[in-house]
C-alpha cells in the first residue's frame, strides 16, 4: 500500500510538473516567453511548446485585427478656417509582439491611444489644407489614404501594422450648422425670387404675344366675313336683278307682299301714309300694278 501512494503521489507530481512545462499557442495569438522578467522567446506558431516550470511565464497577445473607434467626433480646422467634426475609425493588428510590449508594454489602451495620436495629427494637417467641400465630398478617398499611410508608419515603430483608416462622418458644429443652413436658406429664396421674377416676365410676354395673335386672328376673321358678306351681298343683288330681268311685274309684286308682311307684323303698327301712295297699289287692284 505505501508503494502504491508513493506511485500516485509520484504520478502527481509528474502531472503538475508536466502542466507547469508544457503550454500551448493559439493561432489566433502570440506567446512571448519570460525569464526572471527578461523576454527569452516569442513563440509565432500555433502548437505545444515547453519551458522552465517556475523560471518561465508566458504571455499571450491577440493578433487578430482590431478596431480603433473613438466614442467621441474630434474638432478639426478647414483652411477656411471653419471647425467640423471628423468620426472616424481605424483597423489594426499586432505584427512584432517583442516591439510592441518593449514600445506600450503590451497594454492595448496605450497602444490605441499612440495610434489615435497619430491619425489625429494627420488628420489636423490635412483638414488644414482643404475646404469644407474638399473635406466633405471632394477629396475624402485621397484623406484617407494619406491617413493610412502615415498612420501605419508611425505605428510600425510600437510593433503594430494599421489596416485601414476610414472616415464615417464630418460634420459641422451646430453653431457653424445653423449659420451654415441660413445661408442656404437666404440663397434658395434669392433663386426662388428669381425664378419666379423670370417666371412673371415670361409669362407677360407671353399674354402679350397671344393678344396681340388674338387681335390678328379677330381682324382677319372680321376682314375674310366682310370679305365674304359683300360677296354673298353681290351674288344676291345679282340673283335678284336677274329675277326682276325676268318678271319685272311679279318681282314688283313679291317685293311689295314682303313689305306688307313686316310693316303688318305687330297689331300696333301705324303707318301715316296718302290713301293713293304707291305703298298700296297691289292693295287696291291685285292683278294690275301699274
Amino acid at each position: 500500500m505505501k508503494n502504491i501512494n508513493i506511485v500516485i503521489i509520484a504520478l502527481l507530481g509528474l502531472l503538475i510538473v508536466a502542466s507547469m512545462t508544457v503550454y500551448t499557442v493559439d493561432q489566433r495569438q502570440n506567446a512571448m516567453v519570460f525569464q526572471l522578467g527578461e523576454v527569452v522567446a516569442v513563440n509565432k506558431q500555433p502548437g505545444l511548446y515547453f519551458k522552465l516550470p517556475l523560471i518561465q511565464n508566458i504571455r499571450y497577445f491577440d493578433t487578430r485585427i482590431l478596431t480603433l473607434d473613438p466614442a467621441d467626433p474630434d474638432r478639426f480646422i478647414t483652411s477656411e478656417k471653419k471647425n467640423v467634426l471628423v468620426d472616424y475609425f481605424a483597423k489594426w493588428r499586432i505584427v512584432d509582439v517583442k516591439q510592441y510590449y518593449v514600445s506600450v508594454g503590451g497594454d492595448e489602451t496605450r497602444a490605441q491611444t499612440r495610434l489615435q495620436q497619430t491619425i489625429n495629427d494627420s488628420l489636423r494637417a490635412e483638414f488644414g489644407k482643404r475646404t469644407v467641400q474638399q473635406v466633405v465630398a471632394g477629396e475624402r478617398d485621397e484623406i484617407m489614404a494619406i491617413l493610412r499611410t502615415k498612420a501605419d508608419q508611425d505605428a510600425r515603430k510600437i510593433g503594430i501594422q494599421v489596416m485601414d483608416v476610414r472616415i464615417k462622418h464630418v460634420d459641422l458644429p451646430q453653431e457653424v450648422s445653423d449659420s451654415v443652413y441660413r445661408r442656404m436658406q437666404a440663397e434658395r429664396k434669392r433663386v426662388a425670387n428669381e425664378l419666379r421674377s423670370t417666371g412673371s416676365a415670361e409669362a407677360e410676354q407671353i399674354r402679350a404675344d397671344a393678344d396681340r395673335q388674338r387681335e390678328v386672328i379677330i381682324a382677319e376673321a372680321y376682314r375674310d366675313a366682310q370679305r365674304i358678306k359683300g360677296e354673298g351681298d353681290a351674288k344676291a343683288s345679282a340673283i335678284y336683278a336677274a329675277a326682276y330681268s325676268q318678271n319685272p311685274e311679279f318681282y314688283a309684286f313679291y317685293r311689295s307682299m314682303d313689305a306688307y308682311r313686316q310693316s303688318f307684323k305687330n297689331k300696333s303698327d301705324v303707318l301715316v301714309l296718302e290713301p293713293n301712295s304707291a305703298f298700296f297699289k297691289y292693295m287696291k287692284s291685285p292683278k294690275v300694278a301699274k
